[in-house]
């Protein structure tokens, strides 16, 4: 990426971050290239070079006025706990770099990591974080962690769900990123689920039949992406207008995590699963696990959240891959998981497209966008 459009796009989000919590509004200018980015768990310069990479950059270091570019979500945490203010930085920075453009250039979707912000983190402060967190790194030690010590922990610290959480999950959260993530609720700038196509629907972590009956969706309107973004949508304004403070619910669909019930479970946490020992944890909604032959037939889906790795443990056995778009074909019989774009189907499929690429692993060119209107990846810039 060239040095003098990096230091422009910097500085527009600096500018953006010292202005304080804020969004613009939709423009209704006509975007003719529509794309999808998986998580940007990466370092804000990492996300621009991929974006300037596939010519989605104009001249001033924002994005070109003809592009909508969709984040599929999970702005925040990634990277060891040496780097946790210098990540907690950047993520801040992409945040209101992507606020600093219109609604309807830049599309902010809920990944369980942003609405960790306003959910098990939601009634901390930045000196008691600190303080639960120092603990947390004492006493987390993966599969090693002293259950009797996270026992203690959880006691002292009754929010939180698990010691990994504050030490690794959700490590790098201040308060400045819950109020820029109150602030983009509250304006509706962050979303649950984005229309892309009549049948062609953007979120974080994708939903199943069950799921759209919890917001009362029947049958014959599965496959109509606008009226399954709109109920989805619905609720999560419905919630945050009604919320005072406190953990941000939404009722059937996303439940934080806590040392009462447990892990935070619903659409933004739960991922495809075919594993014999997952079998009673996707009945039911809301879960952390869902049976991909119960996604809604007609309705492709572009998702993040899950990657390459974790399908091939929990559906399809096979080589790994960074970086490259996957998709899973269902008939609610037979199950078909892939790398590339998805093929095309029939009235009576269920689609899944998986963006979610590791972005701060391997090289920038490698990791490939999403173009929603003409289902492929987006090509490299000349």
């Amino acid at each position: 990426m060239d040095d003098a459009l990096l230091r422009k796009a910097l500085a527009r989000a600096d500018a953006a971050v010292a202005k304080g919590p804020h969004a613009l509004a939709a423009d209704g200018r006509r975007r003719t290239l529509h794309v999808a980015m998986g998580d940007p768990q990466a370092d804000f310069e990492r996300v621009l070079s991929i974006l300037s990479l596939h010519g989605l950059l104009d001249a001033e270091g924002g994005l070109r006025p003809d592009v909508c570019l969709v984040c599929v979500g999970d702005f925040f945490d990634w990277g060891p706990a040496a780097d946790r203010e210098r990540v907690a930085r950047s993520a801040l920075r992409l945040v209101a770099w992507l606020a600093s453009h219109p609604a309807d250039q830049a599309v902010m979707l809920l990944g369980n990591h942003d609405l960790g912000r306003v959910g098990e983190l939601a009634d901390f402060t930045d000196e008691t974080f600190r303080a639960a967190r120092a603990e947390a790194d004492r006493v987390y030690a993966g599969d090693d962690t002293d259950a009797a010590a996270e026992r203690a922990f959880l006691q002292r610290w009754p929010g939180l769900p698990t010691a990994e959480l504050a030490a690794r999950d959700f490590s790098t959260w201040t308060g400045e990123q819950r109020a820029w993530v109150e602030h983009l609720l509250r304006a509706r700038r962050f979303r649950v689920a984005y229309a892309a196509g009549d049948s062609l629907l953007v979120l974080h972590a994708g939903v199943t039949r069950e799921d759209l009956g919890v917001v009362g969706l029947k049958p014959e309107r599965w496959a109509n992406a606008r009226a399954v973004a709109d109920a989805l949508n619905g609720v999560m304004d419905r919630a945050v207008a009604a919320w005072k403070g406190g953990p941000l619910v939404l009722p059937g669909l996303h439940h934080p995590g806590n040392a009462k019930d447990g892990e935070g479970v619903g659409i933004f946490y739960q991922r495809p699963s075919l594993a014999a020992e997952d079998g009673e944890r996707v009945r039911g909604t809301p879960r952390r696990r869902f049976d991909p032959r119960r996604l809604p037939p007609g309705l492709t889906q572009v998702v993040g959240h899950t990657r390459d790795k974790r399908v091939r443990e929990l559906v399809s056995p096979g080589p790994v891959r960074d970086g490259v778009l996957r998709h899973l074909v269902t008939d609610g019989t037979r199950v078909d998981y892939a790398h590339g774009p998805p093929p095309t189907t029939g009235s009576g499929e269920a689609v899944m497209v998986f963006t979610d690429g590791a972005m701060r692993e391997g090289r920038a060119e490698d990791f490939e966008l999403f173009d929603l209107d003409a289902r492929r990846a987006v090509p490299l810039a000349p």
